[in-house]
C-alpha cells in the first residue's frame, strides 16, 4: 500500500525546558519519527489542522495562534488572538474552516472565534460559560470544566465534554449568526469524569472516555435527527482491563485512520488498552492491554498504517511508538524512546 508524506507536529508545556510545537518528519516506511524543528510558542498544549490541511490552530498562553502549514511542513506563524476567557484546553474546528471552537478547563467556558479567509483567527462569535450545578450530596460544588469540543460528524452540532458536571452539552450551531444553541445535554454518572468524545460515522456511535470512572461508554445515535433525544447507551467498557491496586486516570482515546479499531490510554497504571470496533454496530471488543513503559501517557495517535501507534508519556518526558499485532492480540514497542519535555498533544498530519 502506497502512502504519501507525513509530519507529526507535538504540543508541549513550556514550563521548563520546552519552547513550544516539535515538528518530526515520518518515515512511512518503518513509522519512524524524525524530529527536524521547534516553532517557538507558549504553552501549546493542544493543536488542531484545518479540514483542508492547510493550517494548523494551537492554544497558546494569549489565547489561540494560527499558522500556515508549508509544503514541507514547516509553520508560518499568521497570528494571536485572545479568546475572552481564561487559557484554553482543547481547540477543533469545523470542516469549512467558518469557525475555531475552544475548551476552557478553568473557566468552564466554550468560545466560538470567527476564521478569517486567510486562516487567520478573528474575534470572538460567541462565548458560553457552564454553570455550577451547587452543593452535592458530598458538600462539595460540582464546578464546570470544559475538557474536549468536538463537531459531529454532520457538522451542524458541537459537543462540549464537561468533566466537573459529569454533563456533555450539545450545542446547535448557527454559522449564519455566529452562534451556539444549547439543545440538550447528555448528563452522565456522578463522577465519572467525562473527558473525550470520538465519533465514527460508519456505524453511527459515540465514544466518551471518562477519566475518573475509567469507563468508555458506547452511544448509538440517528444522523439528521435530533442528537440527544435519539442518543441511546449501549455498552460501557473499562478503559484499562489490567488489575491494578493504585489510582489511575483514564487519559487518551482515538480510533485508527481505517476506523477499525479504538485505543485509550490510562496514565497511573500506564497502559494502552487496543479494542476491536465490530463494523454495523460500533460495539467494542478488547484485544489486549499492555504496559506502555513510562509515565502517564497523557495522549495517543495511531499511524496511517493503522499498525502502529505513538504515545506521549507527559511525565516520563518522552514519546514511545508501538507496533499492534492484531491476530496475536499484543504490541511491542518498534523503535527508541524520544525525549521531549512535557509532551501534550500530537496531530500526524499528510501534506498535501
Amino acid at each position: 500500500m502506497a502512502f504519501g508524506k507525513y509530519v507529526a507536529y507535538v504540543g508541549t508545556y513550556t514550563k521548563t525546558n520546552s519552547i513550544g510545537i516539535h515538528i518530526y518528519d515520518v518515515d512511512d516506511e518503518n513509522w519512524t519519527m524524525k524530529e527536524k524543528k521547534v516553532v517557538k510558542i507558549n504553552n501549546p498544549s493542544n493543536l488542531v489542522v484545518s479540514a483542508d490541511g492547510r493550517f494548523l490552530y494551537s492554544i497558546a498562553d494569549e489565547g489561540v495562534q494560527s499558522f500556515r502549514i508549508l509544503p514541507d511542513g514547516d509553520l508560518e506563524p499568521m497570528n494571536t488572538a485572545w479568546t475572552g476567557g481564561m487559557r484554553g484546553c482543547y481547540i477543533t474546528v469545523d470542516d469549512q474552516n467558518r469557525y475555531l471552537f475552544v475548551a476552557g478547563y478553568y473557566d468552564g467556558r466554550v468560545t466560538m472565534m470567527h476564521l478569517n479567509e486567510d486562516g487567520s483567527v478573528g474575534d470572538v462569535a460567541c462565548g458560553i460559560y457552564h454553570e455550577a450545578l451547587g452543593l452535592s450530596v458530598a458538600d462539595k460544588n460540582f464546578m464546570p470544566h470544559v475538557t474536549c469540543v468536538e463537531m459531529t460528524p454532520d457538522q451542524k452540532y458541537l459537543c462540549a465534554v464537561d468533566s466537573g458536571l459529569d454533563h456533555v452539552k450539545i450545542y446547535e450551531i448557527d454559522y449564519e449568526k455566529g452562534e451556539l444553541n444549547l439543545i440538550d445535554t447528555i448528563r452522565g454518572h456522578i463522577e465519572h469524569g467525562p473527558r473525550m468524545i470520538r465519533f465514527r460515522a460508519e456505524s453511527k456511535t459515540a465514544y466518551i472516555l471518562c477519566e475518573k470512572a475509567n469507563r468508555i461508554m458506547v452511544f448509538k445515535y440517528t444522523p439528521g435527527g435530533n442528537l440527544v433525544s435519539d442518543l441511546e447507551l449501549i455498552q460501557e467498557v473499562p478503559s484499562c482491563m489490567m488489575k491494578y491496586e493504585g489510582t489511575y486516570a483514564a487519559s487518551g482515546l482515538e480510533i485508527s485512520p481505517d476506523k477499525k479499531h479504538l485505543f485509550a490510554s490510562n496514565a497511573g497504571v500506564n497502559t494502552a488498552t487496543v479494542y476491536e470496533i465490530e463494523d454495523e454496530t460500533g460495539l467494542l471488543k478488547p484485544i489486549c492491554d499492555n504496559k506502555t513503559s513510562g509515565d502517564y501517557p497523557k495522549t495517543l495517535d495511531v499511524m496511517p498504517d493503522n499498525t502502529h501507534f505513538v504515545v506521549l508519556n507527559h511525565g516520563e518526558n518522552e514519546i514511545r511508538t508501538f507496533k499492534m499485532n492484531y491476530e496475536k492480540g499484543y504490541f511491542l514497542m518498534d523503535q527508541a524512546p524520544i525525549k521531549i519535555t512535557k509532551p501534550n498533544s500530537i496531530v500526524i498530519h499528510e501534506l498535501k
